[in-house]
């Protein structure tokens, strides 16, 4: 709570709001009404509620009351506005002649002199008196007849008049504990039956006399005497309840808006009705005495300041002008130049708050349904403030603010923004205004919020008591000074200002160097990051001053958002028509400019001058420049397919090409360019080959260079949510579709001219829906087809980097200089992983941050030669045989002659339908033609250069390289232009292990041992040779490989190797493989310990490599010639058919969890394939393989069905108790499942209202099919992740060069005896951990622990089935783990 703070300094004078204090020189940004307005003022009156009730009492009860004996009056609710909540006094007769004086503002006087009521309220009082007046004397007239009996004499008299006084003691029983009533006079009637009362109820006179009711005829009590009618008791039971409903809401609103400064906020009770009231007289008035001069109140302000006394800075405060008024303030008092006053803290407010119902917990981890709109207000805030808009920031919080609904959705880190806003400006008066705002909503400020204060402090040069009292309050609040420096983030020169402002209180102030000593806790690493022995990493062949200059390139790659690249087809010959096109298309982009820019200024003007809608996307269309907007618009243009898209695609695409620009350069804006190039300068120091060694990870050197530059590179940034990049995209389409036409005859000038659009918005039918889309007009694709432009343009997240990644130290730091890069890959706007990781210790990531920096760290290079072939080949329209990408234009066209003939009638509908299947394999083609153009453009662009891939992770723990299009988990083609940039000598070894791998990736000798694969290639050396000096003019032998394009670059290798004049001394740069053997089934089988399971998938020693795929499709073949024995005459139909092939791909995914369902369509798609196989009996034989596939897994591997099954159930009990499936790696990476209930979500455009479909929403109940489904794969990929970390790091503390594809480890020929000792040690110290016990107590630690509310029907029994799954752990066989480390085929 804020205290008045008063400055005045040379500077001028600022104003801090305290409660009940003043604002003199606030602006107000939102036009309030009426009501509101004069609601302020009437707060600024410093009355006491309880004497203006009083007062309005006994103005009300004029008429019919004329004396009142008050022996307690409790405090009445304050109102909404001005007529609900007084701002003056008036005198009220007490017992014994006495009278309650009013309490006044200071200058208010009446006109005999003695203070007076304002004038607002003696209207109000005589406007209520006169139509109280009007309505008495109306509605007597009319209800007089209708009240008299039939035959009556229609005289009048007071007939309601002892009901009125029931009613009037009713209404106020829980104010007046007693009353006198001399005379009553008649009360008005109402206009209904409801309302108009037909009887009198008997009313207390003095004396003890009653007034007798009257009553209909026949009317009786119980007692014989004549009773109250039904519909009365009841209105008057409804009247007192509403009354009591309406007095304790007010009452919690507005009690504290009522309060007087000084007086004790106690809440008092609120009586139910019916209930006496027994208090003491003084608990029936609020005290208003300020403390005596000297003492010293209990002040709990915000800032606390020195002071002559409570009284004078009351009376100093009343004496200020109000709120918009004017009026100057009054002058200080005193003569020192910095005088600061003080206003005493309202008491009580926490047990005030602690009786109103909790707020909901809207920063929950878990997600909350508010999120996606607190996510949108963020957004909204933060780009306000960016373009120096704090105002209008600071309305939208208003917005929200003023609203008891909208107010829940506000979060602390929205005023924190605001704050900071502010802060930049100097504006200490607005940052007090925002915390006074926090108290009523609840909120506890943060640590950013005193960051925001000091700063603005330290801009303004405030004196030294406020800066005090401001750190006092924050330490009261929790924190310490050397918190501001560890745990907040600073942009631009916030840092030094906060600084500047403690300096004034602490002089010799330093702040603290806190290096990060967590240590990773981890059982399997514990060795890894001892210190005992020293360790030497090893370093890149790069010079110090080499990698500062790579580091340059980067940076200025970043900064630009953009690269135009080359494409490959360049090479192709220009002819005139082109030139022409290129031209034309060049003239048009320059004409369109102009009108695009116009419109979207004139779409500026309108958004920011539209009053309905506070929260519009004008402060987006400000982030950039003009031109800039313009320019993305007209890229995405060019790169619209000529079938067009859909309207959500290319409206998505905008919008995050929009946010990716404004990232970088609200990095940029914040100087963080010049805090990351200082540390990765030193940083450098570390991996360059020229330095001395260092015996710290990379993750730990930069830690140690953040920390003693005493400079924190994150940045505060919000990312947008999915609704806001498609409300943005859609608007910049919205200007693309009216702003750009094109001349009609512009490609045929004998036509008549005629603008028309260049860009069309249409609907097509996808799957029976109708779809919205965006297509050019065939006049711009015929210019972009006859342009063939071989530029492309890419963002530079595409490209891979050109200096080793900023190294991961934390969920938000890493990977790229200046683009954001999430450290755990998920669907846009999905947030539960990223909240995960920011609730999960530093120490547990260690070790998954310093696996994907090792994996970031390894160099590469572009194998030429093969670059070449590959590009020729791709020039001259591809080679479906080598997997290049055909043209389009290549693509069978349809039929165009009608079928004839009584043999082949035609039939209109089969032409729809192979035109149709000719537009989606057209389609499809352009597709994969774009993509391998895109891959060979860029290997291209990076032929002469060194380069590294930056990693991330998905929710699983399995790691990918950032950079989409070109990587090494690429396609085979890919893979074959990729080499180590650092080269190793072969060794003695590495010879043999370069031809083993090349027949490794032929496939020709999977079922044979190591040595007779060594063999083969020795006797195949001439077709190896040939290949490697004819790739397409010789016998052309390694076309027919599995892999094709590896296998080529083994052969070149293998050759130059081979020709060296010492092999062993000849340098490699290709990477060799080693894969895992069926590594899904491996890890099933060291879980279960299954004898029969491990020896199948080559966990056993054995002497030849045991193929799990054969094994299958034989134990098939033997279940067939049962059943065709038995006369199955699918199963005589397959006679001959089963193959290993058949079943690869079915044994392969269904330990990654594919369903019967799944495994049926594999089987059918490979049916398809063979020639021979009757087509009629495809999907027959497909259900009956299916079957028996998994027949024969379950018998082979009983101890992983075992298991699946148990991970599946476990999954389907969580997800039907309303909880997403979350676990635990032996790494300590946290891991939750995102499948929730698809919510559809339906977006209004000018165009088209956009249905989006989000399946990450914690708000929807978990999908419990897919929950149940997805937990056994992803549980084995989590194994298999954390299996390859572990090697990763090991292999990195000796020495080696490692990268992996998931269960595929890579090194250099001369390593791979290494890593594969290493990989078998990491596996069976994995698998010697409790994996499935730590599993089970987790998860019952998680789900079960609550538990279920008695009494509901059914939760107890699904609560106990619940926690007897979890803790049914499937027993493990007997299969020793050591053998892994004898077994020659584990990885192979």
């Amino acid at each position: 709570m804020w205290v008045l703070l008063r400055l005045r300094a040379a500077g001028g004078r600022a104003w801090l709001r305290c409660p009940g204090g003043l604002w003199t020189r606030m602006r107000s940004y939102s036009s309030a009404n009426v009501k509101e307005e004069a609601g302020r003022r009437g707060a600024y009156g410093r009355a006491e509620l309880l004497e203006v009730l009083e007062a309005r009492v006994k103005q009300l009860q004029a008429d019919n009351v004329s004396e009142m004996v008050i022996d307690r009056v409790d405090i009445a609710p304050a109102g909404k506005n001005s007529s609900q909540c007084p701002a003056q006094t008036t005198t009220v007769p007490l017992p014994a002649g006495k009278e309650l004086a009013p309490k006044v503002r200071e200058g208010d006087v009446s006109s005999s002199g003695a203070p007076s009521l304002p004038s607002r309220w003696v209207e109000k009082l005589k406007k209520d008196k006169w139509i109280k007046h009007k309505r008495q004397s109306r509605l007597e007239q009319k209800f007089f007849v209708a009240s008299s009996p039939p035959g009556a004499e229609r005289t009048r008299e007071p007939v309601l008049e002892p009901v009125l006084e029931a009613r009037d003691k009713k209404l106020q029983a829980h104010n007046i504990s007693g009353m006198r009533v001399d005379r009553v006079d008649v009360a008005p009637a109402w206009k209904n039956s409801s309302q108009c009362p037909a009887q009198k109820a008997a009313v207390p006179l003095p004396g003890g006399k009653e007034l007798a009711p009257k009553v209909r005829e026949g009317a009786v009590s119980s007692s014989g005497a004549p009773s109250l009618p039904s519909r009365w008791v009841e209105k008057l039971k409804k009247d007192t309840w509403i009354k009591y409903k309406r007095q304790s809401k007010l009452e919690q609103k507005f009690f504290v808006a009522s309060s007087s400064p000084g007086a004790e906020r106690t809440r008092k009770p609120v009586l139910e009705p019916g209930k006496a009231a027994v208090t003491k007289e003084s608990q029936g008035r609020a005290r208003a005495i300020p403390p005596k001069a000297g003492a010293n109140p209990k002040v709990s302000g915000k800032f606390k300041t020195l002071h002559k006394s409570p009284r004078a800075a009351m009376a100093s405060a009343q004496a200020s002008p109000r709120l918009g008024s004017s009026a100057k303030p009054s002058a200080p008092q005193g003569d020192e130049c910095n005088q600061l006053e003080e206003v005493p803290k309202r008491k009580g407010l926490d047990g005030l708050m602690a009786q109103q119902e909790p707020r909901p917990v809207l920063e929950d981890k878990e997600g909350n349904m508010y999120r996606s709109i607190q996510q949108d207000i963020m957004c909204y805030l933060e780009s306000c403030l960016f373009i120096n808009q704090p105002e209008r920031a600071q309305q939208c919080l208003m917005l929200y603010h003023r609203s008891d609904v909208k107010r829940k959705l506000l979060t602390i880190n929205m005023y924190d923004m605001v704050m900071h806003g502010w802060a930049k400006k100097g504006s200490l008066n607005e940052i007090g205004q925002l915390f006074f705002m926090l108290e009523k909503t609840n909120l506890k400020p943060n640590l950013g919020c005193y960051a925001a204060a000091l700063e603005c402090m330290g801009r303004a040069h405030t004196p030294a008591a406020v800066i005090q009292r401001c750190v006092q309050e924050m330490k009261e609040d929790g924190f310490h000074l050397d918190e501001l420096f560890t745990g907040s983030i600073y942009e631009k020169d916030e840092r030094e200002m906060v600084l500047k402002a403690l300096r004034i209180i602490k002089p010799n102030f330093q702040p603290p160097f806190l290096p990060h000593t967590e240590i990773c806790t981890s059982p399997l690493l514990r060795d890894f990051y001892s210190k005992e022995k020293p360790v030497s990493y090893p370093k890149l062949d790069f010079s110090v001053h080499e990698l500062r200059e790579r580091f340059q390139q980067q940076l200025e790659m970043e900064a630009a958002d953009t690269i135009t690249i080359n494409s490959v087809e360049s090479v192709k010959p220009v002819t005139e028509k082109a030139i022409k096109a290129r031209e034309l298309l060049t003239a048009l982009r320059s004409e369109w400019c102009k009108p695009l820019l116009q419109a979207l200024r004139e779409s500026k003007i309108r958004l920011e001058n539209r009053k309905s809608c506070p929260t519009n996307l004008y402060p987006y269309l400000c982030l950039l420049e003009d031109e800039d907007y313009v320019d993305i618009m007209l890229q995405s243009l060019s790169r619209l397919p000529a079938q067009g898209d859909s309207l959500l695609i290319v409206a998505k695409d905008l919008g995050i090409r929009i946010y990716n620009k404004y990232s970088i350069r609200k990095k940029i804006y914040s100087c963080l360019v010049e805090k990351i190039q200082k540390v990765y300068e030193d940083y450098a120091q570390l991996l360059a080959k020229d330095t001395q060694p260092d015996n710290d990870l990379p993750r730990e050197y930069w830690e140690k260079l953040e920390a003693s530059s005493g400079t924190s590179l994150l940045s505060r940034n919000v990312a947008w949510s999915n609704t806001l990049l498609v409300q943005l995209g859609t608007h910049m389409v919205e200007l693309l579709v009216q702003v750009i036409k094109v001349q009609s005859n512009v490609l045929n000038p004998s036509l008549e001219p005629k603008l028309i659009p260049v860009l069309y918005h249409v609907y097509s039918f996808r799957n029976s829906r109708q779809v919205g889309f965006i297509k050019p007009h065939p006049i711009l694709t015929q210019i972009l087809l006859n342009a063939a432009e071989t530029t492309l343009t890419f963002n530079a997240f595409v490209m891979p980097m050109l200096c080793p990644p900023v190294p991961w130290t934390s969920p938000h730091l890493g990977a790229y200089i200046l683009i954001s890069t999430k450290l755990m890959r998920c669907l846009e706007g999905a947030v539960q992983h990223q909240l995960l990781l920011e609730k999960c210790p530093r120490n547990n990531l260690h070790s998954v941050l310093d696996a994907l920096n090792q994996l970031g760290n390894c160099a590469w290079k572009i194998n030429k030669p093969v670059l070449d072939i590959i590009i020729s080949i791709f020039n001259a329209k591809g080679s479906e045989k080598l997997d290049i990408p055909l043209p389009p234009s290549e693509a069978p066209k349809p039929s165009t002659v009608l079928p004839a003939g009584p043999s082949a009638p035609w039939s209109k509908s089969a032409m729809k339908r192979e035109l149709m299947q000719w537009r989606k394999n057209k389609a499809e083609m352009y597709s994969m033609r774009m993509d391998a153009l895109y891959k060979l453009s860029i290997a291209n662009h990076m032929r002469d250069k060194v380069f590294w891939f930056p990693h991330n992770m998905d929710f699983r723990g399995r790691t990918y390289p950032c950079p989409p299009h070109f990587n090494h988990l690429g396609s085979d083609v890919t893979r074959a232009i990729l080499l180590f940039a650092e080269g190793k000598p072969l060794g003695a070894h590495g010879l043999d292990w370069l031809k083993i791998h090349l027949i490794n990736l032929t496939g020709l000798k999977k079922r044979n041992s190591l040595q007779e694969r060594l063999a083969y290639a020795n006797e195949i050396i001439e077709e190896i040779l040939d290949s490697a000096d004819n790739p397409l003019t010789g016998r052309k032998w390694w076309m027919d490989a599995d892999e094709p394009w590896q296998t080529l670059a083994c052969c070149m290798e293998l050759a130059q190797a081979l020709r060296s004049p010492d092999p062993t001394a000849y340098i490699s740069h290709i990477p060799i493989h080693q894969d895992g053997s069926c590594n899904g089934l491996q890890h099933y089988a060291a879980l279960g310990r299954d004898t029969v399971g491990a020896t199948s998938v080559n966990l056993m020693p054995c002497d030849v490599p045991q193929d799990v795929y054969n094994d299958v499709a034989q134990q098939v073949e033997k279940l067939r010639k049962q059943d065709a024995e038995q006369g199955s005459k699918v199963a005589q139909v397959l006679d001959g058919f089963i193959t290993r092939k058949l079943v690869k791909q079915t044994v392969m995914t269904v330990v990654y969890g594919v369903t019967r369902f799944g495994g049926r369509l594999q089987i059918e798609n490979r049916l398809k394939e063979i020639d021979g196989f009757p087509k009629e009996y495809v999907w027959e034989a497909s259900h009956y393989l299916v079957r028996q596939v998994f027949n024969s897994l379950t018998g082979m591997f009983s101890g992983t069905r075992e298991i699946q099954s148990w991970l599946t159930e476990s999954a389907k009990f969580i997800a039907k108790s309303g909880n997403t499936v979350e676990w635990v790696t032996p790494l300590g990476l946290p891991i939750v499942q995102p499948y929730h209930r698809v919510k559809h979500t339906m977006l209004k455009t000018n165009f088209q209202s956009l249905s989006l479909h989000v399946s990450y929403d914690t708000n929807q109940k978990p999908d419990t099919l897919k929950q149940k489904n997805a937990f056994p794969p992803n549980f084995i990929h989590s194994l298999d992740s954390t299996h390859m970390m572990l090697t990763a790091l090991h292999c990195y503390r000796r020495g080696l060069t490692f990268v992996s594809v998931h269960d595929c480890y890579w090194t250099h020929a001369l390593t791979v005896e290494v890593m594969n000792q290493v990989c078998r040690e990491q596996f069976v110290e994995l698998h010697s951990q409790p994996i499935l016990q730590d599993l089970s107590r987790f998860m019952l630690q998680k789900y079960c622990t609550d538990a279920p509310a008695e009494g509901r029907k059914g939760t107890s029994h699904k609560h106990k089935e619940l926690v007897e799954v979890l803790s049914r752990v499937p027993e493990t066989g007997d299969f020793d783990l050591q053998k892994v480390k004898e077994s020659t085929y584990f990885f192979s």
